[in-house]
């Protein structure tokens, strides 16, 4: 098997692999590994293009449908230009319809470094912790290819871990580090689940990336918690880490059901993410 999540078919279109299966279902993919996809793709867009050299402030993610496991094409538009702030968006198109969107905020360089301060924490460096299996909690693919480090023993609704992909994102293709750090993120809804796969529905409709450094390396820390409303609300919130401290924030909407109402009157529009 490829030791990719993506293959390149064409300029624009690509194929998944065995390992973006999904964790809510066998026959889609997981979104996780597309966010990095059309993040890469935003960021190749803007070599093309010859953009100037801004950094990543914010990558929100939406859910349109369900996450086909078909090839695919990535359309790419830039809905704002400009030298210091620029706003880019990739759609990747499955069957015909546009599925997931990811629009990403670009801004200026500024030394700001006098009046930085206020991030939290340091976490634990992973090679000090103990993997441990997420396969427990959930299958698929995706899943298979973590690499997941709990501080702590995992709790409901709390859990911080480092988690990092034993498989590329693209196959034979450089991607930076920002396309990889993001292509792990949503994966925070599966580390701290409240209650059982088995019999509760809690999909994520979007994701949204709020970055105050841009990340390095390939370990993904989340600090994560995760609150379910009284309404079939909820949502889940992350500080995210590298190895050299916290870089941000990321929120994830959940739509929360039991799995048998689901199953016999809801459509789930999000079910390949976890």
């Amino acid at each position: 098997m490829t030791r990719a999540y993506f293959q390149r078919l064409g300029p624009h279109r690509f194929a998944p692999t065995p390992h973006t299966g999904g964790a809510w279902s066998a026959t889609e993919q997981h979104v996780s590994p597309l966010v990095g996809l059309l993040v890469h793709e935003i960021e190749a867009e803007r070599s093309r293009r010859d953009r100037p050299a801004l950094l990543a402030s914010r990558i929100t993610i939406d859910i349109l449908g369900p996450i086909a496991f078909s090839p695919f094409d990535i359309r790419v538009d830039i809905l704002r230009s400009g030298r210091t702030i620029e706003l880019v968006q990739a759609t990747a198109v499955i069957d015909g319809r546009d599925t997931v969107t990811a629009r990403a905020w670009f801004a200026c360089v500024q030394d700001t470094d006098a009046v930085a301060g206020g991030e939290p924490s340091r976490l634990p460096a992973p090679d000090t912790l103990a993997e441990w299996p997420l396969s427990q909690v959930w299958d698929g693919g995706y899943i298979a290819s973590i690499d997941m480090r709990p501080i702590g023993i995992p709790q409901p609704g709390r859990t911080t871990a480092w988690v990092s992909a034993n498989v590329e994102l693209l196959a034979g293709e450089p991607v930076s580090e920002l396309a990889a750090y993001v292509g792990l993120v949503d994966t925070a809804n599966g580390i701290a689940v409240r209650q059982e796969p088995s019999k509760w529905l809690f999909p994520n409709l979007d994701l949204t990336i709020h970055l105050y450094r841009q990340p390095v390396g390939r370990w993904v820390g989340l600090d994560t918690t995760v609150v379910f409303g009284r309404d079939g609300q909820g949502v889940t919130s992350s500080v995210l880490h590298d190895l050299d401290g916290p870089v941000g924030i990321a929120q994830q909407t959940l739509t929360v059901r039991p799995r048998e109402v689901d199953q016999l009157t809801v459509e789930a529009p999000t079910s390949a993410s976890a």
